[in-house]
């Protein structure tokens, strides 16, 4: 009884020596051959990786999956003519691109509490949709952001974008309006499609794949 009952212990202790190797071995990378890839975000360097935890689970708010609509509507794929919706590696190349000041801006468009309890994606910058909305903010705030923020020029009583920068947006998931509010605002404003990127998956699928988040600014 006592030789089996050692000899039980001593491959228990094997096999989860065993496992423990494995999983040291076993790297959870962004892509096969791409484990981590560094960007800027405010001026210091972070590095975007996934949680190397096999076993780490989504955050409770983002575990619903049945949110009141509206306003929680499920987006859909394509938001007009022209604008691009883009995945998370096409959006981790973007905010390389705006660290390296190539006239990328990569915005966060979520309101309230929700940056400080889930943070922002590293090289993103805080922008709430009500700051490009008519019917929060007036007209001349909206221009300064325009001119200051996304380098759009005024004309007289037009807007000139030629060197306005590639804005990259994105707020909750496929279930959030705030990022596609403020991409028809920017279309209604004469803001070129070509310059509007959607990463619809937002701060849900960028979770839900446990990439790399900061703290809000």
């Amino acid at each position: 009884m006592r030789k089996t009952l050692r000899l039980t212990l001593e491959f228990l202790m094997v096999a989860w020596g065993a496992s423990l190797a494995s999983a040291a071995d076993n790297s959870v990378n962004i892509t096969h051959d791409v484990k981590a890839v560094e960007v800027t975000h405010l001026g210091r360097k972070v590095l975007i990786e996934r949680n190397p935890d096999t076993e780490n689970m989504l955050d409770p708010d983002y575990s619903l999956t049945s949110r009141p609509c509206p306003p929680f509507c499920v987006q859909p794929m394509n938001l007009g003519p022209g604008i691009e919706t883009i995945g998370e590696l096409e959006l981790i190349e973007y905010i390389g691109k705006a660290g390296r000041g190539a006239g990328v801006l990569v915005i966060d468009s979520r309101d309230g509490d929700w940056p400080l309890r889930s943070g922002l994606i590293p090289g993103a910058t805080q922008l709430p949709w009500q700051e490009l909305h008519p019917a929060h903010t007036d007209a001349e705030k909206i221009a300064e952001t325009l001119v200051f923020r996304f380098g759009a020029a005024r004309q007289g009583g037009l807007w000139n974008f030629e060197n306005a920068k590639t804005l990259v947006l994105y707020c909750n998931g496929p279930w959030c309006g705030q990022s596609p509010t403020n991409i028809k605002q920017l279309l209604a404003l004469g803001y070129p499609a070509h310059k509007l990127k959607w990463y619809r998956g937002g701060m849900q699928d960028w979770k839900m794949l446990g990439l790399t988040t900061v703290p809000p600014n």
